[in-house]
């Protein structure tokens, strides 16, 4: 092999091997940090600056140690924005030891098991004719819809919230940004 060819295939390898590096898709930044899909839900979570309120809920829900096992598990996150339209003092209230059966209900409700990107969610909304029903780990249904290109959440009470990040992959299930606490 000439010196040409050498260089040639040398470089032709180096692109091949870094082709899945290139085509493989980013992970969006969430709250302003980077989020890893070789790091779990939970330690993803904890960099992301508008999770605070959330990562304190599970904290005080004791679902650390859950959400940081194997899974796999589709996390619906609210922003501590969503925390905000709840009525006044109703976090610092969930987030009391004697509460903790009505956070852990509350926070349970955003989880769906298995990895459901929103392309699987797509699917499911397309083959139910317009709407998908997500069954929770905590028990109860979410319905899945999309409004104007977006999807939308429906809860048990009839409150609605949009993903306004999608499929953040984790190494134990993906995290989809919501913009409103949902309720079972």
């Amino acid at each position: 092999m000439t010196k040409f060819n050498l260089r040639a295939a040398i470089a032709a390898a180096a692109m091949i091997a870094a082709a899945p590096a290139l085509s493989a898709p980013a992970n969006p930044k969430v709250g302003g940090a980077a989020m890893y899909p070789t790091k779990t839900i939970v330690e993803n979570a904890v960099n992301s600056k508008d999770h605070t309120t959330l990562v304190a809920a599970v904290t005080a829900a004791g679902l650390v140690e859950t959400l940081s096992g194997a899974g796999p598990f589709t996390v619906f996150a609210p922003t501590n924005e969503a925390f905000t339209k709840l009525p006044a003092g109703t976090v610092d209230t969930l987030v009391k030891p004697e509460n903790k059966a009505t956070l852990t209900n509350i926070l349970t409700y955003h989880v769906v098991p298995g990895t459901m990107t929103s392309k699987t969610i797509g699917a499911a909304i397309r083959k139910g004719k317009g709407s998908a029903t997500l069954t929770t780990v905590q028990g109860e249904p979410l319905t899945a819809r999309m409004m104007g290109g977006r999807l939308v959440l429906t809860d048990a009470k009839g409150g609605t919230s949009m993903v306004t990040i999608k499929d953040v992959m984790q190494s134990n299930g993906v995290i989809h940004v919501v913009d409103t606490v949902l309720m079972p």
